[in-house]
């Protein structure tokens, strides 16, 4: 168990890290191409610029029609600062949005990770049971002081995998059958001692947990993955 939750927390620590190194990065990268699309943006006042220069240079300039022609350059030049300033806006407010988005979804890749980490250290050692009460009377099965509540036919399925684990025996299907029907085990189908096995782990709910405390051993049957000494039954 020790090595167990030291290996959950070693890829604890090293999602942190891919987290870490992954926001850097987006951020640098976000950062140089701000800096990029900014750079290659025209200047907003060039065109006004341009316009004042032709005033000075033009000074023949003098009929009305010339002057409002100006006039009109001027204003295009104005429209076209502001336009360009909008743009910036734009540009920067989609940039914030591309960087909350990269973040977020770095984030929950690395927790689907570790969670997936995290499961199949929970599937390599076992679940871990101090204690399991199976009250016959009561129909119930109390496992780390946690109460199940069962049916008839999953309480007796549970008893005799008890049974057999006390005696270190690997049950199978045909077996469980015919130990819980008293019919002899040629007249018995394993398939028939399978779903007694899979009600008893639905009879349990969390498919996790089930699947881990009643064990499916290859080629051989059902055991529980609960040490002798923590079983107890009335």
């Amino acid at each position: 168990m020790p090595e167990t939750t030291s290996s959950v927390s070693d890829s604890l620590r090293a999602g942190n890290r891919v987290v870490a190194y992954g926001i850097a990065a987006i951020v640098v990268i976000l950062l140089g191409a701000a800096v990029f699309l900014f750079v290659s943006l025209p200047d907003a006042n060039a065109f006004n610029a341009r316009v004042e220069r032709l005033f000075v240079e033009n000074n023949d300039l003098t009929t009305a029609a010339e002057i409002k022609l100006l006039e009109i350059l001027a204003q295009s030049g104005t429209s076209f600062s502001e336009v360009l300033a909008s743009y910036r806006s734009v540009i920067f407010v989609l940039l914030l949005f591309s960087t909350a988005l990269l973040v977020a979804s770095l984030v929950f890749l690395v927790t689907i990770v570790t969670l997936n980490r995290r499961i199949s250290a929970i599937q390599r050692s076992g679940i871990q049971v101090s204690s399991m009460l199976i009250s016959r009377e009561a129909r119930a099965v109390y496992i780390n002081d946690m109460e199940f509540q069962l049916t008839e036919a999953a309480i007796e399925t549970l008893s005799v995998l008890a049974e057999a684990r006390l005696d270190d025996e690997v049950m199978t299907g045909v077996q469980i059958e015919a130990v819980i029907s008293g019919r002899n085990e040629a007249d018995c189908e394993e398939a028939a001692g399978a779903t007694r096995v899979k009600r008893l782990r639905d009879a349990l709910g969390n498919q996790l947990v089930s699947e881990l405390l009643v064990k499916t051993v290859a080629r051989r049957g059902y055991m529980l993955a609960v040490g002798k000494d923590a079983i107890r039954m009335i």
